[in-house]
């Protein structure tokens, strides 16, 4: 029930029978059961798997508390984490792939930085507004009609200190907190991103504010399994 988690079983060979209509990775014809925050109860029961897999950032309580012998809880949170959640699912589903991108991310736990300017942050998708002056704060917006933005306690936060550019990010006091386009500091940065409001698809208004702005992949900043494993590979350097 959790998009990321779906794409990196099926890429290792897990035998996914059920999933959400947001797991749109890899493309396929998996029984849709739901969402990520709502599912068919009956229907996954229909399926009669064997785990049903739930993140504690990504599902709510009572989708565990409908059938909790069968759930299988994972909490990704940062980058460092990620490594260790990979291995409890080697040892449950009894997979050697998932264990190899669990190393695969434990190298990444301290990477070396290759340090850039903001104009060549890596999964731009689109800028709105490039920087014309030096930026001092960043902005990570995942929704509209409220604005919303993620603080530095987040799993997008910590891909973007991986990738040198976490200091900037400004301190908001939930994970997931409304914010004024109004209030704006100066000299900042919004990185709008691809999900999970679609900003590349609904960009009416986005050139409206003063700010820099651009339009970011938010799979590659917030799927934390393969897709995110790879996206930092290719742009961090990891410790030997």
């Amino acid at each position: 029930m959790v998009p990321s988690w779906t794409e990196t079983l099926i890429r290792s060979g897990v035998d996914v029978i059920g999933r959400t209509r947001y797991c749109i990775h890899p493309e396929n014809k998996i029984k849709i059961v739901g969402g990520t925050k709502d599912w068919n109860i009956d229907l996954v029961r229909s399926l009669n798997p064997d785990f049903i897999l739930l993140d504690r950032e990504e599902n709510p309580k009572e989708m565990y508390e409908a059938w909790p012998e069968k759930c299988v809880i994972t909490h990704v949170e940062k980058v460092t984490g990620v490594s260790q959640e990979l291995s409890k699912l080697a040892i449950q589903f009894q997979n050697a792939s998932l264990a190899d991108l669990a190393e695969r991310w434990k190298k990444l736990s301290s990477p070396q930085v290759i340090m850039r300017e903001l104009t060549e942050l890596p999964g731009v998708l689109h800028w709105i507004k490039e920087p014309k002056d030096e930026i001092e704060h960043l902005i990570y917006v995942i929704w509209k009609n409220p604005w919303m933005a993620v603080n530095r306690d987040t799993f997008i936060a910590s891909v973007l200190t991986h990738l040198g550019f976490g200091t900037k990010l400004i301190s908001f006091p939930k994970k997931y907190s409304e914010f004024k386009m109004e209030e704006l500091p100066p000299k900042t940065l919004l990185l709008f991103s691809s999900e999970p409001y679609p900003f590349l698809k609904r960009q009416e208004g986005l050139s409206d504010f003063g700010a820099a702005s651009a339009i970011v992949n938010g799979e590659d900043y917030s799927w934390f399994g393969v897709r995110s494993l790879e996206f930092l590979e290719r742009n961090t350097t990891p410790r030997l």
